[in-house]
């Protein structure tokens, strides 16, 4: 690895790491108060399980992401690096629609249009580096479960 490649590693891991930490500083003000008040589905795992979780799922997107990026440029690069921001963009979204605004409906409306959004940016992937896709899946299982768990969490705070 030549120091530019580690440079991109770096940035790569660093910018889902970082936006996951901004994000989770904002859930975590909202969950002793407002989520703890929310009706539960019975299937919500505890608490503690979701920063370990999405800091796994975080280090695995960057990874994939630099999978991408240190290929060589091509038109199909940058339009799967522009779907990889997008679906950044929406995940990083979503924890504020529905922690910090507590608007539920739309944070399920949103989730839904991240988890197809990680669909296009897994089949972009996977046409340049199958192997940067493969590290996705953890992350599109989660955001599965994470959209039915919104699902339930509006249906039952209606």
């Amino acid at each position: 690895m030549n120091a530019k490649q580690i440079l991109k590693l770096v940035v790569s891991l660093a910018i889902p790491l970082g936006m996951g930490l901004i994000a989770g500083m904002f859930t975590a003000e909202a969950v002793p108060d407002w989520y703890a008040s929310l009706d539960r589905p019975s299937f919500v795992p505890p608490n503690w399980i979701f920063a370990p979780v999405w800091t796994i799922l975080y280090a695995l997107l960057g990874l994939s992401f630099y999978f991408i990026w240190i290929l060589k440029p091509s038109r199909e690069r940058s339009i799967a690096i522009w779907i990889y921001s997008f679906q950044l963009l929406l995940n990083f979204a979503w924890s504020f629609i529905f922690f910090y605004f507590h608007l539920l409906g739309w944070a399920l409306f949103e989730i839904i249009v991240l988890w197809l959004v990680i669909i296009w940016m897994n089949i972009r992937f996977h046409n340049l580096k199958p192997l940067a896709a493969h590290l996705n899946i953890p992350y599109l299982l989660w955001v599965s479960f994470a959209t039915v768990l919104n699902a339930g969490y509006f249906f039952l705070n209606r």
